[in-house]
């Protein structure tokens, strides 16, 4: 089957249902199932172990992630790195993604700015995540942001209320939420150690959970 076959080019067209990774990062390549991919520069799949034990989720890719097409690779991405790190979580242990694989901006000067997913973009992406998760199969779903967990739990959730728990769900063993690192980035200088001492605590729960010594 052609490429442009394979895709989806309406919110209604399935997603194939392949347990391979590539062939699914290759047919979202022409997914046209919202207008996002009339302006973003390119889809942006996962990236990561195919066997991860836990499937890091995301927004959208931002600036930089769309010029390269790969997730996580902008300054969030590189604080996400640093904490995990911190956590003690090693990257063969995670595969990375977003709720949705275009980038949505609106255009300042000769800057990107980033613009919130509205809810018919996510839902137009949630199934390209839900096969990727199925093809993964991990035990954990890591949230980050209100995105990624309004993607994976199809409704608004508010952090506060959910952060930091680990939630049974029918993609994986748990869920757990917590913030996305822009957010870090977007806060006060003043107030940055403290909300990043705060995700790696959050990331410090998931790791001592994958090594055996944290309850769910």
């Amino acid at each position: 089957m052609s490429r442009a076959a394979f895709a989806r080019t309406s919110p209604d067209a399935p997603v194939p249902q392949t347990d391979s990774l590539p062939s699914l990062r290759d047919a979202a390549r022409n997914c046209q199932a919202c207008d996002l991919f009339r302006r973003a520069t390119q889809t942006v799949f996962g990236e990561g172990s195919e066997h991860a034990r836990v499937v890091v989720v995301g927004e959208q890719p931002g600036d930089q992630e769309d010029r390269q097409g790969r997730p996580f690779v902008g300054p969030a991405g590189k604080l996400l790195t640093r904490a995990l790190a911190a956590a003690e979580i090693h990257p063969s242990e995670i595969f990375v993604t977003n709720a949705v694989k275009h980038f949505k901006f609106e255009e300042r000067g000769k800057r990107r700015i980033h613009q919130k997913p509205n809810t018919t973009e996510i839902n137009a992406c949630r199934p390209w995540l839900a096969a990727e998760i199925a093809s993964v199969k991990p035990e954990l779903i890591l949230c980050l942001g209100s995105t990624a967990a309004q993607s994976v739990l199809s409704r608004k959730v508010g952090i506060g209320e959910h952060r930091a728990k680990f939630m049974p769900h029918p993609w994986a063993k748990y869920v757990f939420i917590t913030t996305h690192p822009s957010a870090i980035l977007r806060v006060p200088p003043e107030d940055r150690e403290r909300e990043y001492d705060r995700f790696v605590r959050d990331l410090k729960i998931v790791g001592a959970w994958l090594r055996g010594e944290h309850a769910a």
